[in-house]
């Protein structure tokens, strides 16, 4: 119950929505890249990615000094359902990717 409840609250946010689709469409972002893409503030993009790590939405890794984040491929079943909307109805609206010129 915890699990679904934390995957609940993920996308209970617009900004996370968008923060995941960005993700989800381009595979691998880095922070950087999501702040400039979405023109959302660093702390608050790092916040959002905490808290979709925690819930195993999205997993990351590090490349040098900067992290990387993508879709975790071990979705929970509700995660899924959230991720099939969001293909259909959000990401073909996102913006194109601001790639970091850093990484």
């Amino acid at each position: 119950m915890d699990e679904l409840i934390k995957t609940a609250k993920v996308f209970s946010d617009k900004n996370r929505i968008l923060i995941y689709a960005l993700i989800l469409k381009y595979k691998e972002v880095c922070v950087c890249e999501i702040c400039d893409t979405l023109k959302l503030s660093q702390p608050l993009v790092s916040r959002h990615l905490k808290q979709m790590k925690q819930s195993g939405v999205i997993s990351s890794k590090q490349e040098g000094k900067w992290c990387v984040y993508s879709v975790n491929t071990t979705l929970p079943d509700i995660a899924q359902c959230y991720e099939k909307d969001i293909k259909k109805s959000i990401i073909q609206l996102l913006p194109k990717l601001l790639v970091c010129k850093k990484r």
